[in-house]
């Protein structure tokens, strides 16, 4: 990953208005309004480093937190550089369903779309 600009970082990770919907109704399913969306960036996968998203209820020291949609989107100190100017989306098509990464920081990904450099 090369450095990106003060802008990108800045504008850190987003989170679509269909992605928001879907964690929102899996949280209302769960009936908990305590936990957050958090996305990280961990090594792993066939292209070095892998995402994950999952609920979590903790806070962490230089966690980057925002909201959207009634959402808290949660992204530590770490993972933050690598997911600056990622967009977070939920597709429902006949062919796919799931959250997707759109991420202008991975130079390359591999075939299954699990992880990325």
């Amino acid at each position: 990953m090369t450095v990106q600009d003060e802008t990108t970082v800045e504008r850190g990770l987003l989170l679509t208005d269909a992605a928001a919907a879907k964690v929102k109704a899996l949280l209302d399913q769960e009936g908990r309004d305590d936990l957050a969306l958090r996305v990280a960036v961990q090594p792993g996968g066939c292209s070095g480093l892998r995402y994950q998203l999952f609920f979590d209820e903790r806070s962490l020291d230089g966690d980057v937190v925002k909201e959207f949609g009634g959402v808290k989107v949660v992204t530590d100190r770490m993972s933050a550089p690598y997911l600056g100017g990622a967009t977070v989306d939920f597709v429902d098509t006949i062919e796919k369903q799931g959250f997707t990464i759109d991420n202008p920081n991975a130079t390359g990904s591999c075939a299954c779309g699990d992880s990325f450099s």
